[in-house]
């Protein structure tokens, strides 16, 4: 592996921290979403919604106050927002939980298209190198050529190689920021009707009350 980096010329060294990067940033996200995953209470979220439609909420305070369920947090921010503005304090949350999720995704994207332009790069100057050596020893010698065809197809291997397997993790995490996305509004959603229909409710029991 040392003597075909070797061979691959000068730009392999950046083709080698582009490496380094993306799997440095594959990892940290990995582990990111194990966490999230390990965090997610989906109980909890129903029970919440539960007690939000009995309007306790000194019980969803206390049942919720140890939890790191990124959703329990979004609909904690509505409830504490909701005589003002529970949407919008909800729409917030989830933005800034969404761009955590995304974070470091537009690192991996980058490199994904940087990798094959590098690859390209080092193949046109391996091409230059052999017209030189060629120019230099005579068409006698073909030998002296591949050193330099070595180098422009090793480059370009080596690009493409970084961006194929960079692909499959970025969209597997643009898949998972996505269906995220999707809980949240259907749990916010949830929030804001059982949040309404509390409200009516109230409201028809206090008219019922003076109409006695």
């Amino acid at each position: 592996m040392i003597t075909v980096f070797i061979s691959g010329g000068p730009v392999m060294y950046p083709l080698l921290a582009c490496s380094i990067i993306v799997l440095t940033v594959i990892i940290e996200r990995i582990f990111f979403w194990i966490g999230i995953d390990m965090r997610r209470d989906k109980s909890l979220v129903d029970e919440v919604l539960e007690l939000c439609q009995d309007g306790d909420w000194e019980s969803v305070r206390i049942k919720t106050k140890a939890s790191k369920d990124y959703i329990i947090k979004i609909l904690i921010t509505g409830i504490l927002h909701r005589e003002f503005s529970m949407v919008k304090a909800m729409e917030s949350a989830a933005a800034e939980q969404i761009k955590r999720m995304r974070k470091y995704m537009g690192i991996i994207d980058t490199m994904i298209t940087v990798a094959p332009l590098l690859g390209i790069f080092g193949t046109v100057i391996g091409i230059i190198l052999s017209f030189e050596a060629l120019g230099s020893a005579g068409i006698e010698h073909p030998q002296v050529v591949t050193a330099g065809i070595a180098q422009a197809l090793i480059t370009t291997a080596a690009g493409l190689g970084i961006a194929i397997l960079s692909v499959f993790p970025y969209n597997y995490f643009n898949s998972r920021v996505e269906k995220s996305a999707l809980a949240i509004e259907k749990y916010a959603t949830s929030l804001e009707i059982v949040y309404e229909k509390m409200v009516n409710h109230n409201g028809n029991q206090k008219r019922t009350k003076n109409e006695s």
